[in-house]
Order: C-alpha cells, then sequence, then structure tokens
C-alpha cells in the first residue's frame, strides 16, 4: 500500500498547495506574514502621505536613476525599431554590441577582450546574477557573498541546493571582505565569490591591492570570481577601476557590467558578461535555455550609447555634486559621513535615538523617519546598523535640489537625532 506523504491543504488552499518547491517554502509557500523591508517602506510611504497630505515626502529611497537615456540613444531606437532585420530572437546578442562593448572596454579601462569568445549580453545585470550558479553550484556547494549586498545571486545558490556563506562589510575593514577570516571548511566548499564594487550600498571603491589578494585567494582555493561593476561608472575616487584591469583577473572569472546606472538606461535591461572564454560560454550555454536575448533595437541603442563617452561622464558628475550636496546636509544635523568613493548612495551610520525615541536598530530608524517627517531612506542591519540616502530623487535642476537639502536639515534638526 502506497502511502501519500504530503502534507494536508486547509479548505481554502488551492489543490497545488503542496506542490510548491520546497525553495519557495513547499506546502507553507505564501502563508508567511513576515514582510519584506522595501514593501515596509512603501507602505509607510502611502501611510505618512495618507496622514500628512501637505507635507511633501523627502524620498532619498529611490535606487534607480532619476532621468532618461541621453537624446541620441533614443533616437537611435526609435530608428531601429523600424528595420525589419531587428524584428526575431537575438539569442545571445548581435555582433555590434559585442564589438561595442569590446570596444567600451578598451577605451574605458585598457582591456583588450575578444568580442565573439569574451563576451556576452545579457538582458541587465540580474538575470546573469541569477544564471551564473546554474553553471557551478551542486547541492552543498558554497558561493560567497558579500553583505549587505544585491542577494540575486545567493537567491539562485541555494535554489539549486548550495550554500551561501555571508561576508560582513565591516567600516573597520573599509568595507571589503575578510578573505582571511573565512573558514578553512567553507574555502574548501566555495565555488564562486561574488563582489561589487563600487560597492552598493557602502560606496567603497575596489584597490588594484585589494583586487590583487582577490586572485591570489582565487588560485589557491580555486574559486570562480563574479565581479558586479554596476556602479563602476559612478566613481568619484580616482578613474574606474575594472577587475580585469589586473594581471591574471580573467584567469579567475567575469566582470558583469549594466547600461543602467552609468548610462541612465534604468529599464532598457542591457548588460553584459566579460572575462574568461570558458565561464562566458557556460553563462551563454544557460542563457540558451533560458531566454531568447533582449530586443535587438535595443542592443543597436546600447551600442550607440557605449559610443558616446560624453555620456557616463556628464552622469557620474550630476550624481557626484548631489552626493556632496547629501554629504553636507547630513553633516549639518549630526550623521558623521563622508562623500563615498562611487555609487549613487551614502551608507550612513543610524542615529541611536531621536529625542527620548530610543532605536534598536537601523529599520526602526527609517520607519521612524518615513512617520514623523515624511523622509524616506533604505535600512540596512546585516553588519550594523546603517541607513542608505539616495541622489537619485527627484529635482528639476540645481536650485530644486538646493530646496530639497534645506528641507531635509530643516526637518531632521527637530528630531534632534543622537548618534
Amino acid at each position: 500500500m502506497i502511502v501519500n506523504q504530503k502534507n494536508v491543504s486547509t479548505p481554502t488552499d488551492p489543490w497545488f498547495q503542496d506542490l510548491f518547491a520546497e525553495r519557495l517554502g513547499g506546502s507553507n509557500y505564501g502563508k508567511s506574514t513576515e514582510i519584506y523591508k522595501f514593501e515596509k517602506i512603501k507602505r509607510a510611504k502611502r501611510a505618512a502621505l495618507a496622514a500628512h497630505p501637505e507635507r511633501k515626502l523627502l524620498d532619498f529611497g529611490i535606487g534607480e536613476n532619476d532621468d532618461r537615456a541621453a537624446e541620441v540613444v533614443r533616437q537611435r531606437l526609435k530608428s531601429e525599431v523600424d528595420r525589419i532585420e531587428n524584428r526575431g530572437y537575438a539569442d545571445n546578442g548581435i555582433q555590434a554590441f559585442k564589438d561595442a562593448a569590446a570596444q567600451f572596454m578598451k577605451r574605458q579601462f585598457g582591456v583588450d577582450l575578444d568580442p565573439v569568445t569574451e563576451i556576452v549580453h545579457a538582458i541587465g545585470s540580474k538575470p546573469a546574477y541569477a544564471m551564473l550558479p546554474a553553471a557551478f553550484i551542486n547541492p552543498g556547494d558554497i558561493t560567497l557573498m558579500t553583505v549587505p549586498g544585491y542577494p540575486v545571486a545567493g537567491t539562485h545558490t541555494r535554489y539549486y541546493g548550495g550554500i551561501v556563506h555571508r561576508l560582513p562589510l565591516l567600516e573597520k575593514n573599509h568595507f571589503f571582505p575578510d578573505l582571511d577570516g573565512i573558514p578553512d571548511e567553507v574555502k574548501q566548499k566555495a565555488k564562486l565569490m561574488v563582489l561589487n564594487y563600487p560597492n552598493s550600498p557602502t560606496g567603497a571603491v575596489a584597490t588594484k591591492e585589494f583586487y590583487q589578494r582577490v586572485i591570489e585567494f582565487a588560485h589557491r582555493h580555486k574559486i570562480v570570481i563574479v565581479q558586479d561593476a554596476a556602479h563602476i561608472l559612478l566613481t568619484y575616487r580616482g578613474e574606474p577601476l575594472s577587475f580585469l584591469q589586473i594581471d591574471g583577473a580573467k584567469e579567475v572569472g567575469v566582470e558583469v557590467h549594466s547600461m543602467s546606472k552609468g548610462f541612465n538606461m534604468i529599464g532598457w535591461r542591457m548588460g553584459w558578461v566579460c572575462g574568461h572564454p570558458k565561464i562566458v560560454q557556460a553563462f551563454a550555454d544557460i542563457k540558451d535555455n533560458s531566454d531568447s536575448g533582449q530586443f535587438m533595437a535595443i542592443q543597436q541603442a546600447a551600442a550607440e550609447a557605449l559610443n558616446q563617452p560624453e555620456i557616463p561622464k556628464q552622469i557620474c558628475e550630476k550624481y557626484r555634486r548631489r552626493l556632496q550636496k547629501l554629504v553636507a546636509a547630513l553633516k549639518q544635523v549630526g550623521f558623521q559621513i563622508e562623500m563615498p568613493g562611487g555609487t549613487y548612495f551614502l551608507y550612513a551610520k543610524a542615529p541611536v535615538a531621536a529625542g527620548n525615541r530610543v532605536f534598536a536598530n537601523a529599520e526602526e530608524v527609517s520607519q521612524f523617519l518615513i512617520t514623523d517627517q515624511s523622509i524616506c531612506c533604505v535600512p540596512w542591519d546585516d553588519a550594523g546598523a546603517f541607513l542608505r540616502f539616495s541622489a537619485t530623487y527627484s529635482a528639476n535642476n540645481e536650485s530644486e535640489e538646493d530646496q530639497l537639502m534645506a528641507e531635509t536639515v530643516a526637518r531632521m534638526t527637530q528630531l534632534k537625532l543622537k548618534f
């Protein structure tokens, strides 16, 4: 006699409730009462707008560019949309985009890449982090992930039965992971290490010395490096530094680039993976079974953007200016903060109190700021209590930027923040 071992569903559950994979929670999928922090922020924002319709929401929580792509890029898209040769599947990318990416890497970083074997486009960088674990992770394998950080590669590592080992980014270590502190048993099972510099949200930028240590670490422990370069063109301390500029980097991994931050192409979903040809090919093979490529007209427009070096320079200077103003404003109300090395984020130690109100963590501070003064920022409690302020707020000109900073100072001054 065969006994059905599936959990018993409640009368209100759909018949397939017990069929959900364990990676999603199995039979308990959809029943958790836990609320993701970004959903908490959205709810608090709606409540603040309803309670104080007369008070403008000062939104420093938005993590995406506030402007559209350059006109030359938009015009190129419009013209390419009408070309019949762009109607079909792009599969692993058109050669024109890969050529443009190779030329960009050479012009910007001095990195030589074969546009046929060492570059593959991605429909944005997020799918790349979702797919790369499929090329390496078996059940029980480990991915090393820095925290706080972008979780997608770790999520998909767990989907494949792998394990995520978190590497806290601490201020005392200049927001670099402590490679020496990784336990031996973890290093033995680790297959991937995901880095992100300039780092979101800390704003730290990598150094040549750090990348040299990473390459030596990868060779010694046989670990593949995936470097997330989404914010690389938003570098304010020195010139943008690619992982692939360092001797030996291409032997141990790949770098993932995005058109979003540096080219105002949020939502266009374009990026690329470049580096060791074998890893690039593995990604391409996974991608072949996951998508059919980005619309070719978008790839042509992205190639146009890559051939316009002034675009990222102008965007970088805009966010440098905004961040400098935001640093000055937050310092006025007690935040101990300096200009970040990169990204469009400020990562600031959270206050411990406001008047007589004591906070247990950064999330409590964030909720308080939204509720009490309609000021929105993102909390991070992964490696200490920090708040992330973004310079991507809405402002049409410098005068509006200055008004926003003045209003921020005025509201926060009332709170009597303690650090």
